[in-house]
């Protein structure tokens, strides 16, 4: 079964300054097409195939979904949503969460998840 990726959506594009609270929808969309080779490539640790799943939340929850990596919203919390999803669908095989969020970390890992920061997939310039 393949290892379960799932990506802090409002984490990771928001660890660069780039601009990106200008428009939430287009970086995660661009976070999201960055993903994509991670499906077939691995990440440090986790090599492919992966299941990529980003979740987003907020003015960013429009985002859909491309082949190699399934979107999900978050109708309220993403760290919530996050969290559902590593029960759901992480309970029977290695599944890696990546953000910073020191609190969500705790969490998913009691849940048995690994985590990992944004540069795992979203190097700084």
């Amino acid at each position: 079964m393949k290892t379960l990726l799932v990506v802090d959506a409002a984490n990771v594009v928001g660890s660069v300054p780039d601009g990106w609270w200008r428009d939430r929808r287009g970086a995660a969309e661009r976070l999201r097409d960055r993903l994509v080779p991670y499906a077939d490539s691995g990440v440090p640790g986790h090599p492919g195939p992966l299941e990529v799943v980003l979740v987003v939340e907020g003015a960013a929850r429009s985002v859909v979904s491309v082949p190699g990596v399934r979107t999900v919203a978050a109708e309220g919390s993403g760290d919530d949503r996050i969290v559902e999803l590593v029960a759901e669908e992480g309970r029977d095989r290695t599944c890696l969460v990546v953000t910073a969020d020191r609190a969500l970390r705790d969490r998913v890992r009691s849940l048995g998840a690994e985590v990992a920061g944004p540069r795992t997939v979203r190097p700084r310039p």
